[in-house]
């Protein structure tokens, strides 16, 4: 990547809280102008670059301490479906490249960029999920690439077991420090995704050495009303990043985000004061999902910080 001009409209760091970004595949398509594809903001990427730099920046000037790469699309097994396998590498090199540009542009030492592990077929249907064995091996072909480039493994959207047992061993064989988050039935908080309990995924899970532990991609209510039983039985840190959507029930796997609709009463404030009740009840990690962006992430710089100084 060429060398761009240095921001430093940003932020140092808040202490013992670490300010996650938002999402960047609605804004993507939003910014882009243009229809969403399956392959949602990978397409965006492809066609547009400096789009997913600047968002990177955005959100880094909007006081965050975490940006993710763009990869979320960026599968094996969702390129092959697209017919896009082969580039596979290239894009995935891409997205850490544009985060570590954005990093740069905005000289923050303390940023970090945190790799993604997606679901590998369709998010919300761990039902389709693959087998064991190539669920690892994808996983490994993922981390393979972003482990030369990222700080932190970040497994998200997790909705079952066994793909985010997948998905955090691979992030543990790079040496990586590995943060997973958890997708929660939005019906029934005490249940991920896959019908299993919370309370079994967060005791088997922690067999891994994981560094964070989050909950993600769920509304936030259902975040709120899951947090006694998985902040009581994590042992290490936790944190969440909510949704924006109003329900994720229409979207179906091969799909286009144009069937997700976006809360109108989930603004910046209504959202900060969601995520400011989780950090008063021990979260260390917040930050925002799908339909949460830099001004979001912007309003809840500023609640930390007053909460940081009363």
């Amino acid at each position: 990547m060429t060398q761009t001009k240095r921001d430093t409209r940003v932020n140092r760091p808040m202490q013992n809280i670490t300010l996650l970004d938002g999402g960047m595949g609605q804004e993507l398509v939003r910014r882009s102008g243009k229809s969403p594809t399956p392959l949602w903001s990978t397409t965006v990427m492809l066609e547009q670059p400096e789009l997913v730099s600047e968002l990177h920046a955005d959100f880094i000037r909007a006081g965050a301490d975490v940006i993710t790469v763009n990869a979320y699309t960026s599968t094996p097994t969702r390129l092959a479906r697209d017919g896009m396998g082969d580039q596979f590498e290239t894009l995935q090199i891409t997205a850490c490249q544009l985060a570590m540009q954005a990093r740069d542009r905005c000289a923050v030492e303390h940023v970090k960029i945190t790799g993604c592990l997606p679901p590998l077929v369709a998010s919300y249907r761990p039902d389709l999920a693959l087998s064991t064995d190539e669920t690892l091996a994808q996983y490994r072909r993922i981390c393979e690439v972003q482990a030369r480039y990222v700080d932190v493994i970040l497994c998200e959207t997790m909705g079952s077991i066994a793909e985010a047992w997948g998905a955090a061993t691979a992030g543990y064989e790079t040496g990586k420090p590995v943060w997973l988050a958890l997708s929660l039935d939005d019906n029934r908080p005490e249940y991920l995704r896959s019908g299993e309990l919370l309370s079994e995924a967060i005791e088997t899970l922690q067999e891994i050495p994981l560094q964070a532990l989050l909950l993600n991609c769920s509304r936030p209510e259902t975040i709120t009303s899951a947090w006694e039983t998985f902040r009581s039985g994590s042992r290490v840190p936790v944190g969440a990043y909510g949704n924006g959507f109003t329900s994720i029930d229409a979207l179906q796997p091969g799909g286009t985000v144009s069937t997700l609709e976006a809360r109108n009463d989930l603004g910046p404030d209504a959202y900060a004061d969601m995520a400011m009740a989780w950090v008063e009840q021990g979260a260390t990690l917040v930050g925002g999902c799908c339909e949460v962006g830099p001004s979001h992430i912007a309003c809840l710089r500023d609640r930390l910080q007053a909460y940081k100084a009363g």
